[in-house]
């Protein structure tokens, strides 16, 4: 069969629905994303904190995939999912198994969340405009340079801030996790 004979069937797609797939899964991930930060600040046991932390993370690294970021987005599943994610549950397992809940007033506590709430608005409200009306220069995307040898000399010499950046956040979520795994033992 041939598009001539046919002339419609030339511009069906050969999957239905196939040109909604790509905005689907960004949708997805931005609401994998907001669903992972409400779990994890929402929560009140952290080990659920931490998974809602997780659920995070891996939306992040869906949203830095559709940046054209492969790499960074490895590195978010590497760092925060697997190593900081980790940490911190290793540390909940060496804390005791039950606390005691510390009383909170009921006013104090939504005063905490309005001001939260207040917070939260106005930098969303200011990384939107600066999203939208920001003069952002555009990149020309060099997609040759995805080789390990340019990754690796990529991150001693440009990169090498980020890099350490990195191994110091990965030096702040073990001593977190050691200072909640200590201040959760009375008799050690």
């Amino acid at each position: 069969m041939s598009s001539l004979a046919f002339p419609l069937l030339a511009a069906v797609d050969p999957i239905p629905g196939s040109t909604y797939i790509i905005p689907a899964l960004f949708l997805f991930f931005v609401a994998t994303t907001i669903a992972g930060t409400l779990i994890a600040v929402a929560a009140r046991r952290i080990i659920r904190s931490v998974c809602g932390l997780a659920v995070c993370c891996l939306g992040l690294a869906g949203l830095y995939y559709f940046l054209n970021s492969p790499f960074l987005a490895l590195m978010e599943l590497l760092i925060y999912v697997g190593a900081v994610c980790v940490t911190i549950i290793f540390a909940v397992m060496l804390a005791e198994p039950e606390e005691p809940a510390r009383q909170v007033k009921r006013v104090t506590y939504w005063l905490a969340v309005a001001a939260t709430l207040i917070v939260a608005g106005a930098i969303f409200w200011s990384l939107a405009r600066l999203g939208v009306c920001g003069d952002w220069p555009t990149l020309a995307i060099n997609q040759s340079s995805g080789s390990v040898e340019t990754i690796g000399v990529k991150l001693l010499t440009q990169y090498s801030f980020a890099f350490e950046a990195i191994s110091l956040v990965l030096l702040v979520a073990i001593l977190g996790a050691l200072a909640i795994a200590r201040s959760g033992r009375h008799n050690a």
